[in-house]
């Protein structure tokens, strides 16, 4: 007896209809157990912007959060986490900050005139935040207090790639 496998009609299969939305979230350390976060009235987040395609992650990062004073260094790329939604790829890069004090952070412009950046302690911050910025962040903080680059595929941590973290 032969088998067939039938979709439900109106759904889809999961393909990539369009390109990918890669964007940028900033992981700005402030002293010893603070973060720098966007405050988008009442939303919380890590401070996040698109990527243009041929745009450097640096030069995004900096587009994201303005700093007049230039005191925000961007480090290095911390996380890759790459998401499947129904149409299209969902590519955020984590990049990590040089740490910064509470004082310069009050002079740092976010891309979104509507949102303040503020100073949160990163424990308070996690218990406030949806579970997969939480996963996000708490692989990002482990990355970047070990030095390895970390990639996670649709919420998973897998093992980094011998090429590196390739978009």
């Amino acid at each position: 007896m032969a088998t067939s496998t039938v979709t439900a009609p109106g759904r889809a299969p999961y393909e990539n209809w369009r390109p990918p939305v890669v964007g940028v979230s900033l992981l700005v350390p402030v002293g010893a157990d603070c973060i720098a976060v966007a405050d988008l009235r009442g939303m919380l987040m890590l401070p996040a912007g698109g990527v243009y395609e041929g745009q450097a992650l640096h030069e995004a990062g900096r587009r994201v959060l303005a700093d007049p004073s230039g005191e925000l260094q961007l480090l290095r790329r911390v996380t890759v986490d790459r998401v499947q939604m129904r149409r299209r790829k969902v590519i955020t890069h984590v990049m990590a900050a040089a740490p910064l004090t509470r004082e310069a952070v009050t002079g740092l412009i976010y891309r979104d005139a509507r949102a303040t950046v503020r100073v949160m302690p990163t424990m308070q911050f996690l218990d406030q935040t949806w579970p997969a910025g939480r996963r996000r962040l708490l692989v990002s903080l482990q990355a970047l207090a070990t030095g390895e680059a970390a990639r996670m595929e649709g919420g998973v941590v897998c093992a980094a790639s011998p090429r590196g973290l390739a978009a």
